[in-house]
């Protein structure tokens, strides 16, 4: 009976120090597990990824403040949240979500960014912010009026975009001679400007801008000469396990929109209603 008694209680031993392993190496003891939305709170600074993207999310060259369309969004988001300061980190578009699930310093992503299936798989994306679509961009004397005549054309697009996506697929069905990557925006239109190619897709909030403050001899392919086929949804987006974070952050989205908030910022930049996405339509 001793040894029986000792055999049962060895087990219990045994099934008691099992557990006790199995839950030490569950407990999130790494700070980027930790609630994301706690220590933003303690330090009073969100951290915004952005590639300095005008007129999204940029650090203005006069003034020094974050700013642009996504920016204030965030900004007017944090201070709801009871944020006193938010801050960008310039990462190039086509690292942010690379950077945002290995860089601990960075909270949030803002800029101007389509949410899309494979987006989705890397990160966690907070309510639709408003939505856009792509257009083409040609020197003001250009051969190019309709799509048909991108089959002679080298088209630009900047490199992670959705707009690169689709001038590839026209590649690859014939609808334009090649296509040409740039790493961001500016070489993009300098590019069509200098006419190392003869035309660029990219989104068309930042084609109408450009053009319009910087007077550059270029213009935008009219509504009337191009069906845009790209449309897509603009919302920040957060690490996967952040929820807590994208949860508040929703809540004030939504807010805004309720409040005239979202389309007051929107206006402000030129974008009328046809940009704006209800309460309704804006959860991913």
């Amino acid at each position: 009976m001793k040894i029986h008694k000792k055999l049962v209680i060895g087990v219990i031993l045994v099934i008691n120090l099992t557990q006790l392993v199995f839950c030490s190496a569950n407990v999130p003891n790494d700070k980027s597990l930790k609630d994301r939305l706690d220590i933003i709170r303690k330090k009073d600074v969100l951290v915004v990824a952005s590639s300095n993207d005008i007129p999204f999310s940029y650090i203005d060259s006069k003034t020094k403040e974050f700013t642009g369309i996504d920016a204030e969004i965030i900004r007017e988001a944090a201070k709801r949240l009871g944020i006193k300061k938010v801050e960008m980190k310039q990462i190039p578009f086509n690292d942010l979500l690379k950077q945002l699930n290995n860089d601990d310093s960075i909270d949030i992503v803002a800029d101007a960014m389509y949410v899309t299936d494979e987006r989705k798989k890397e990160a966690l994306f907070t309510n639709i912010f408003y939505k856009e679509s792509e257009a083409i961009i040609t020197p003001k004397v250009s051969k190019i009026v309709f799509k048909e005549d991108f089959k002679n054309a080298v088209i630009g697009a900047q490199v992670g975009t959705a707009f690169l996506d689709l001038a590839n697929k026209w590649k690859t069905e014939g609808v334009v001679k090649d296509v040409v990557s740039f790493k961001n925006q500016n070489d993009l239109l300098s590019a069509v400007s200098t006419k190392k190619v003869d035309a660029a897709i990219t989104d068309s909030i930042f084609a109408s801008y450009m053009i319009s403050q910087n007077n550059l001899y270029l213009k935008v392919l009219p509504p009337t000469d191009y069906t845009p086929e790209s449309p897509g949804k603009i919302a920040a987006a957060v690490r996967k396990n952040d929820i807590t974070l994208a949860k508040a952050i929703n809540e004030k989205i939504d807010e805004m929109k309720y409040d005239k908030t979202i389309p007051e910022i929107l206006e402000k930049y030129g974008l009328n209603s046809n940009y704006f996405v209800s309460v309704k339509d804006g959860h991913v």
